[in-house]
């Protein structure tokens, strides 16, 4: 059953949560680097869901997304 909030993709996570399964990510990252593109898009969802817990964002991780979308994705992200 949807509720609408996540839109299907995955159940809303408490911030200890989000922060276990970015560790996890980032331990699949290392583990099979061919896929990037899919670990990115992932990053994105759970800093998204971290976001709307009202957590700040560790600057480490916004660096990390931010090297992602250029490295990965080929984009310029904004930093401003």
């Amino acid at each position: 059953m949807e509720t609408g909030r996540h839109h299907g993709k995955v159940p809303a996570m408490d911030t200890n949560e989000i922060r276990a399964a970015i560790s996890l990510l980032l331990t699949e990252m290392e583990e099979q680097p061919e896929d990037m593109h899919e670990a990115h898009l992932k990053l994105l969802e759970l800093l998204d869901q971290l976001r709307a817990t009202g957590a700040d964002l560790p600057q480490d991780l916004i660096d990390l997304e931010r090297r992602m979308a250029t490295e990965v994705e080929g984009v310029s992200p904004d930093k401003t």
